[in-house]
């Protein structure tokens, strides 16, 4: 069975306005103390109001939930010593400005990107899947194009954006999307061909570093994963488990289809790109792009040929009852785009949006 790794990346706000604050440095010096030498699971972001903990590879998702949550709680104790809450939102609901951690690559990208840097004050959710090869890894990322999308509507988790409602359900996908290396990308055929890409975009000189390389889907630099990049931060940790059993469910269903030789869907990158918007766009509320048709259909019956495409794989990994119940719990309850939204109308206040977010940050649902 593929062992499956997860990134989240959270915001530290302050815990009475629910504003995001700065306090990275102090909260990763929390982290440092508490592990007395060892290495911890948590990292600094490109903005200083952000933290990002990984995951260890597991295989059962049992135990990789009890690991987010775990994670989620330190996270949560090291921010609480600094004088700030964490919050699994995918961007802030409050206005905030810029505050660039310091760094010679952090100086570098906000040099060379001016506000394009300055505003990604954004969240993602990264599931790292293992691959046995670069080039199983690419025919992975060459079959699993159209279904990236449906990824994202699931985990939508940004509606508002400096005090407002976006009128997106992800507008975390759409500030993402100003990088010239981020979104959908076209079949590769190949490892070598994947790598010659990659190298091309270095060379134009527009890119500090690999990664930077920000496809929706990638080979890691570090591991030997697919790492799987759509998804918004999820307000859950709950739905972070479904996204990763069904990421996993796709690459196994992947690379069934290449060990069988069949070919990948020559859908264009364009084709892509507005399946992408239609998803930020509506998440569960509204109609998706279909991945086998390409063309409208509701959300629930999008996320159900998703469930279909990948009913095998879950199945062979013990995911079957996780997927279906998760499914269903998110298309009737509804993602964290959604549940913002209802807190806003019942409360009418952003700040006790983000505060009633804090508490169900830790709550492991």
């Amino acid at each position: 069975m593929r062992t499956v790794g997860v990134e989240e990346e959270l915001l530290l706000v302050d815990p009475r306005s629910g504003e995001p604050r700065a306090l990275s440095t102090a909260v990763l010096a929390a982290a440092t103390r508490e592990s007395r030498g060892r290495a911890h699971a948590f990292t600094k972001e490109l903005q200083g109001q952000q933290v990002e903990f990984a995951t260890y590879p597991q295989t059962g998702m049992k135990e990789l939930a009890a690991e987010i949550e775990r994670r989620r709680a330190e996270a949560a104790r090291h921010a609480a010593g600094a004088g700030a809450a964490v919050v699994a939102l995918a961007t802030s609901p409050l206005p905030a400005g810029p505050a660039i951690t310091e760094g010679r690559r952090y100086r570098w990208i906000s040099e060379q990107f001016g506000l394009t840097a300055l505003e990604q004050l954004t969240s993602g959710c990264h599931v790292h899947v293992a691959v046995e090869s670069d080039e199983e890894g690419v025919a992975v990322l060459d079959r699993m194009r159209p279904w990236l999308s449906v990824l994202l509507a699931l985990s939508t988790n940004s509606p508002f954006w400096q005090g407002h409602d976006s009128g997106y359900s992800s507008y975390r996908n759409r500030v993402w999307g100003r990088w010239p290396s981020a979104g959908p990308v076209e079949v590769f055929g190949s490892a070598r061909r994947y790598h010659q890409q990659v190298r091309d975009l270095l060379d134009t000189g527009i890119l500090h570093d690999e990664g930077m390389v920000y496809f929706d889907a990638r080979l890691s630099r570090t591991y030997p994963t697919v790492e799987v990049r759509a998804a918004d931060v999820c307000l859950d940790a709950s739905t972070t488990v479904l996204l990763a059993g069904l990421t996993r469910a796709l690459v196994d269903t992947a690379a069934r289809e290449w060990r069988e030789g069949e070919p990948p869907a020559r859908h264009g990158v364009g084709v892509l790109r507005a399946a992408t918007w239609q998803a930020a766009r509506s998440g569960l509320d509204g109609d998706l792009v279909h991945p086998l048709t390409m063309r409208p259909a509701p959300a629930d019956r999008v996320v159900h040929a998703l469930f279909g495409h990948v009913e095998k794989a879950l199945d062979e990994n013990g995911d079957h009852a996780l997927a279906r119940q998760g499914i269903a719990g998110l298309l009737h309850g509804g993602n964290g785009a959604r549940v913002q939204r209802d807190l806003l109308r019942r409360t009418g206040s952003l700040r006790e949006v983000v505060a009633a977010c804090v508490r169900r940050t830790q709550e492991g649902r």
